[in-house]
């Protein structure tokens, strides 16, 4: 892992609409349309099905901004409002390992239909929330940009 590789930083808002309209009067953010997906997750304790609304900023440094969802792990940070950070990762599975021993707990992942990590979030007490991206999804997320 490399600082390079930070992608994005990700804040997790109550009104979708209103942080977008918000950020983008603010700080002249353009915004991709917004996705709605139902994803599985893998939690410590249990597997869920998740429906996600997120959308990214056209330009970088990118900023994601994510629906909130009760009773999870999205909902929105306290103080600054940053939820995540988001690094590029060339393996899901062995950058968290490498997280996790140095105290950054697995706390959700997705996985494909092989069952392989293509996503992953990790935190330790006291320490910010990272999210590990495959670089599998580097040029899904980079068409979806440029839909912007």
């Amino acid at each position: 892992m490399k600082a390079a590789d930070q992608f994005h930083i990700g804040i997790v808002v109550d009104d979708l609409d209103a942080a977008m309209d918000d950020l983008g009067g603010l700080f002249g953010y353009e915004w991709c349309p917004i996705l709605a997906i139902e994803t599985p997750v893998v939690l410590p304790d249990r597997k869920i099905m998740l429906d996600l609304r997120f959308t990214y900023s056209t330009s970088a440094p990118r900023v994601e901004v994510i629906k909130s969802v009760v009773g999870t792990l999205w909902v929105p940070a306290e103080g600054s409002g940053i939820h995540h950070a988001g690094y590029w990762s060339d393996d899901v599975g062995v950058d968290g390992r490498l997280l996790a021993g140095r105290g950054y707990a697995e706390e959700a992942k997705g996985v494909g239909p092989d069952g392989t990590a293509v996503w992953s979030y990790h935190r330790r007490i006291g320490g910010p929330r990272i999210e590990l991206v495959s670089r599998q999804l580097e040029a899904g997320l980079a068409s979806y940009w440029a839909l912007g």
